[in-house]
């Protein structure tokens, strides 16, 4: 292997308050522009900021699930730098003293190995305005309704070595949020997101100059940006240039990374405390008072599901990357007495149809109780798996329950023997040829038997009354 790549992430998530930071403004997305920012957010004179504890409590809580350490003592200081959306010409963040420290994250790799990554700090900022380029003639407009957003951001260490990695963390990271609570993890809308630090280096030798893309939203760009940024780098390194430290945009059109502007270091933003915000004192009550909300973390979840369920590895890692489809599944489960049918439905069919229609778990048309309700026709041989999906895309249409849809639809299984071996009997009558040939050795053919047997029966027969009917009348 000729070069290493090192990669270390900055993620950036807006943490669920009410309010903004440092004012009581509104964070909720899609207002008109302009329309949620008041004179603290604007930075007029004579105003004062009034830290949210909400977000220093969000913040904690995510602190302790990521076992790192909690400040007793943290600060705010003034980042400063212009931009057309940083109305106050200073950013209020945290820098020397965050209010979490240290901490690491375990993900687990393709070929199944665990690595940890370490978590340098997770620290409480504002966010800035966003700058509006379409619609506006060559011209730009500033909306300031996200200024003043509470963000946790939260810088990893140089760990990962590969784009998958990268990704890996990202999507744990973004089902941890999500799973405390502390943010919604919307991507699209803003409210999670990611700078990757990439650099190339010889296997051993020291940190390579590193190249900041900016602004990353999606899983599938970071893979894309990270990879391609890789590829410069050498291609740069080898033709004899030399990798300059900046901040790129990646174009996901072109697939390519772009340069945005040089990259600043610590010293360039000219950090000092702010003036206008006293230290955050954190006691020990205070923590242990957060540690009592904290809910079963993804990890802790996948092993319960896996010891009490008897759920493979495989199963109960897609059950857990969401904690509203591990509540849903764990109340199936349940309610009908047997894991691995749930998990097969909740993993498979509901999965599915809500990727399909782009929806979360917690709007599904079909709820917990009325998936048991169906459930319980597979196993009481009322349908059979296959015709349970043709019910359960009625039930997901608003058809009704499961029951009132079997009824109207006469979707009931034959189960009656006598009825399957009078459809069997006039299969095998029809297709002597067939027969011929499955008695000579054929044995392929059994599948085309079952075939004819179940449009005879308009797939109502039970299945494995009618493979074991089936078999005993070829064979005799």
């Amino acid at each position: 292997m000729e070069w290493e790549t090192v990669i270390g992430l900055e993620i950036h998530a807006q943490l669920s308050t009410n309010s903004k930071i440092f004012s009581g403004s509104s964070i909720a997305y899609g207002a008109e522009p302009n329309t949620q920012a008041n004179l603290v957010d604007l930075g007029m004179p004579g105003v004062l900021p009034v830290l949210n504890r909400k977000a220093v409590e969000m913040a904690i809580r995510f602190g302790l699930a990521i076992d790192a350490h909690i400040a007793p003592k943290s600060v705010f200081a003034r980042k400063n730098y212009f931009y057309p959306d940083l109305p106050k010409g200073y950013q209020i963040s945290q820098y020397e003293l965050p209010v979490v420290g240290k901490g690491h994250m375990d993900i687990e790799l393709e070929d199944g190995e665990v690595k940890r990554i370490g978590i340098t700090r997770a620290h409480l900022e504002e966010d800035a305005g966003k700058s509006l380029h379409e619609d506006f003639h060559g011209k730009t407009g500033i909306d300031l309704n996200r200024a003043g957003t509470p963000l946790l951001e939260i810088v990893s260490e140089p760990d990962m070595r590969s784009a998958k990695e990268a990704v890996a963390y990202m999507k744990k990271l973004h089902a941890l949020v999500r799973y405390l609570g502390v943010c919604d993890g919307n991507m699209q809308e803003g409210s999670f997101r990611c700078d990757a630090n990439v650099s190339v280096r010889r296997p051993g030798a020291d940190f390579g100059t590193r190249a900041e893309i900016k602004n990353l939203n999606s899983f599938r760009f970071i893979e894309r940006a990270i990879n391609h940024e890789v590829e410069r780098q050498i291609d740069l390194i080898e033709s004899g240039g030399k990798v300059v430290q900046e901040t790129r945009l990646y174009d996901p059109d072109r697939d390519e990374t772009r340069s945005m502007r040089g990259k600043e270091d610590a010293n360039d933003y000219r950090y000092f405390p702010d003036p206008d915000l006293l230290p955050v004192a954190i006691t020990a009550e205070d923590i242990e008072a957060v540690r009592a909300t904290l809910p079963e973390l993804p990890d802790a979840k996948k092993q319960r599901f896996m010891s009490e369920y008897g759920l493979n590895d495989y199963d109960a890692s897609l059950l857990t990357q969401n904690r509203d489809e591990a509540e849903y599944f764990e109340a199936v489960a349940k309610a009908c007495g047997d894991a691995k049918l749930a998990a097969n439905w909740v993993n498979g069919e509901v999965s599915k149809t809500l990727a399909d229609n782009g929806m979360d778990i917690a709007a599904s048309p079909v709820s917990s109780d009325a998936l048991v309700e169906l459930l319980k026709r597979i196993q009481d041989n009322t349908v059979s798996n296959k015709i349970a999906r043709d019910v359960f895309a009625a039930m997901w249409a608003g058809e009704g329950s499961a029951d009132a849809v079997i009824d109207k639809k006469g979707l009931k299984q034959i189960t009656d023997t006598s009825a399957i071996e009078a459809v069997i009997d006039e299969i095998i009558a029809n297709n002597p040829s067939q027969v011929a040939e499955y008695r000579g050795g054929k044995d392929k053919l059994f599948g085309f038997f079952v075939g004819q047997a179940m449009k005879a029966s308009k797939g109502k027969a039970n299945p494995a009354a009618l493979n074991d009917i089936l078999k005993k009348k070829l064979e005799g």
